[in-house]
């Protein structure tokens, strides 16, 4: 039965690495619960109070998760609009790899903030805004997620 959680665990592990770069995939808790299921082992490889921590640093980067890129669009002048755009440029650059991953959310604010009649100028400066904002949640988030993914594979060492 070992090997079924372990199995498991290991998807839900990748699919939190994956689910850091999506933004309709929750990253950071899908690793967590790869941790949670190797407590079912026979031997529980982790304490208490190190599922604790863990628990409480996704719920943080959960919620800073919706925050930072709100804030990384304000703090440079942008709209709804920007980080409405940011959100969707990222799921319709999904779609064309990695290049579309990076550009799709500065080019979807840069859209949005266009749509939500900005000049120039300040649309360009909210849509580094909201791309700054989007790639600090995603590093914070791909951190996590790595070092939960770390820690799976050393239980088993």
């Amino acid at each position: 039965m070992d090997l079924v959680w372990a199995v498991i665990g290991g998807i839900l592990m990748l699919a939190g690495i994956i689910g850091c770069l999506l933004p309709l995939i929750p990253g950071p808790p899908l690793s967590f619960s790869g941790l949670l299921l190797l407590q079912l082992r026979e031997t529980a490889p982790f304490t208490s109070k190190f599922l604790m921590i863990w628990a409480v640093i996704v719920i943080t980067i959960t919620v800073m998760d919706y925050l930072v890129p709100i804030y990384g669009t304000k703090r440079f002048g942008g709209t709804k609009y920007g980080l409405w755009g940011c959100t969707i440029g990222l799921i319709a650059g999904f779609w064309f790899g990695p290049i579309g991953i990076i550009a799709g959310p500065f080019l979807g604010a840069l859209l949005g903030e266009w749509l939500g009649n900005r000049n120039s100028d300040q649309a360009l400066k909210a849509a580094i805004g909201s791309f700054v904002g989007f790639l600090v949640g995603t590093v914070i988030k791909l951190i996590a997620s790595g070092v939960m993914t770390y820690y799976f594979i050393v239980s088993f060492i």
